[in-house]
């Protein structure tokens, strides 16, 4: 696996990329800030981008988005000091694939890129030596899904997942909008659903893909399990949820329990 570190402290780069050469991964490219990091990410092109949030120009989250732009392909591990309550929630619905809080202990930060590891090779049909996976078993036709979510990275590896699961991905939307008409169009057995969007979030979009699709069972998909948020969407007729960063387990457990397999 290769990793690129940004953070703003010399030490915890020598530190960092130490720890992560001791445990087999090559370190591709260290950096101090995050000004024209679009460039050194498009000439190194990492599998895994250890990105700290707070940054000389700009901050960990403004970057996640732009690379999740354009390369979603890319793993962004967030790490960050910062006491903010929201920050993870923040950080996993801009895209992040993994969550460091500092201070970090050695242990802990190898266990969240080998997570992060398993999530994509899992994504991508593969185990983690590269053998191909056997498909996963089912009855008859495969039943359909969609997925709503604003980060491109979220639903390449989300769609990996599902189609692991035994469903059959026919559309991948960005906006609620765009989700309820998808609903309306393909009846799908499950849909996907953010629930922070632009253009209109899940929770607005919620009560008209239940009346656009009735039998479509519609899973929220959320960076905070917050009990009046999941209560509300319950009311609106979701059927459950996952939580950001995406876990192969419990999305391919939960997934095939739904569909009753």
């Amino acid at each position: 696996m290769r990793i690129m570190i940004v953070d703003d402290n010399a030490a915890m780069r020598k530190v960092l990329a130490a720890l992560f050469a001791a445990a087999g991964y090559e370190v591709v490219g260290s950096f101090g800030d995050g000004e024209g990091l679009e460039e050194h990410v498009r000439y190194i092109l990492p599998d895994v981008l250890c990105l700290d949030y707070h940054l000389p120009g700009r901050d960990g989250l403004t970057i996640i988005k732009s690379i999740q732009a354009e390369w979603p392909q890319i793993d962004v591990v967030f790490m960050t000091a910062s006491a903010e309550t929201d920050i993870e929630e923040r950080a996993a619905d801009a895209g992040a694939s993994g969550f460091i809080r500092k201070p970090f202990g050695q242990v802990q930060i190898i266990a969240e890129l080998q997570a992060v590891a398993d999530t994509r090779h899992a994504a991508n049909h593969q185990t983690s030596t590269g053998a191909p996976k056997a498909p996963a078993p089912v009855r008859g036709k495969r039943e359909t899904a969609v997925i709503a979510d604003d980060n491109g990275s979220v639903r390449l590896v989300l769609k990996g997942l599902l189609e692991e699961s035994g469903l059959t991905v026919v559309q991948s939307v960005a906006n609620g909008a765009e989700a309820v008409q998808a609903a309306r169009n393909h009846q799908p057995r499950v849909l996907c659903l953010d629930v922070n969007m632009p253009v209109m979030g899940g929770l607005e979009a919620l009560p008209q893909i239940v009346e656009a699709s009735p039998q479509t069972s519609v899973i929220m998909v959320t960076g905070c399990a917050d009990k009046t948020l999941v209560g509300q969407a319950a009311g609106l007729g979701a059927v459950g949820y996952i939580i950001k960063p995406l876990r192969p387990a419990y999305v391919e457990t939960f997934i095939r329990r739904l569909l009753g397999r």
